[in-house]
């Protein structure tokens, strides 16, 4: 079955994916001590809004290579990588559930709009139900919100995930149209 899926990747496909997965792992540790920063005085929840930011990555992978379980396979590169080098927002073995959710559900998505990457609302709701599901993930696995703060977190995630879903789709364009001229 494995193989099945990845026969259908050109090495170039593999590539940006491990590529997107990395710069999405990279930019954590500069990035969630800047957004606490901002978010924590006003009672807003940080990971929610960094986890915006987070899947832009996810969203552009899953966009320029328009293939089924492209974004999964992003997800779980991502996962092996913070559980291997236990870089921040590393969870341990249960990485592979706080990371590989959010992918999964942004396949989904993708999967309900046929592969449309040319509208701006595919990639807004890739990200935002992606970012959805990685809140309530970690939801899950740490932190155990009443339910009025986990609604405030989900509703956090599912903007701030969703505009990180368009800033994706713009890059993911130009990316595309890059990569056609290659």
């Amino acid at each position: 079955m494995v193989k099945k899926v990845l026969n259908r990747y050109s090495v170039f496909d593999l590539i940006f994916i491990a590529g997107c997965a990395s710069l999405g792992i990279a930019v954590k540790p500069v990035l969630t001590p800047l957004v606490h920063m901002i978010t924590g005085p006003l009672f807003i929840p940080g990971g929610s809004v960094a986890g915006g930011i987070y899947m832009l990555f996810i969203v552009v992978a899953a966009l320029v290579i328009n293939k089924p379980f492209s974004a999964t396979i992003t997800t779980i590169v991502q996962a092996i990588i913070v559980i291997v080098t236990g870089t921040i927002g590393s969870h341990g073995i249960l990485s592979l559930f706080t990371y590989l959710l959010p992918g999964l559900v942004m396949d989904g998505v993708f999967f309900l709009f046929k592969y449309q990457s040319k509208h701006t609302i595919v990639a807004f709701l890739m990200g935002a139900f992606a970012n959805m599901a990685g809140t309530y993930a970690s939801n899950i696995v740490f932190f155990r919100l009443p339910l009025i703060p986990l609604l405030l977190s989900l509703s956090a995630g599912f903007l701030f995930g969703g505009l990180g879903g368009i800033v994706a789709y713009r890059v993911s364009g130009s990316l595309r149209g890059f990569i056609s001229q290659s």
